[in-house]
């Protein structure tokens, strides 16, 4: 997967599943700093990014994300 198709993925994203993955694995902030960040639980955190995660693979999948 290149750099711009990660980011076209990222786009079809809700704003705080992508904020999300964003600070967890591009910002590289643990779960409880994201947590922080963004004003939530970490088990908001693990939903939003597992959610994120499972929506953007699916739009992978079905073609959907255009590059």
């Amino acid at each position: 997967t290149t750099h711009a198709s990660m980011v076209a993925q990222l786009r079809t994203l809700p704003p705080r599943q992508r904020a999300a993955i964003v600070l967890r694995y591009y910002e590289d902030l643990s779960e409880a700093q994201t947590a922080e960040v963004m004003g939530c639980s970490v088990g908001t955190v693990k939903a939003q990014v597992a959610r994120g995660r499972a929506l953007a693979a699916h739009a992978l999948r079905e073609g959907q994300v255009h590059r």
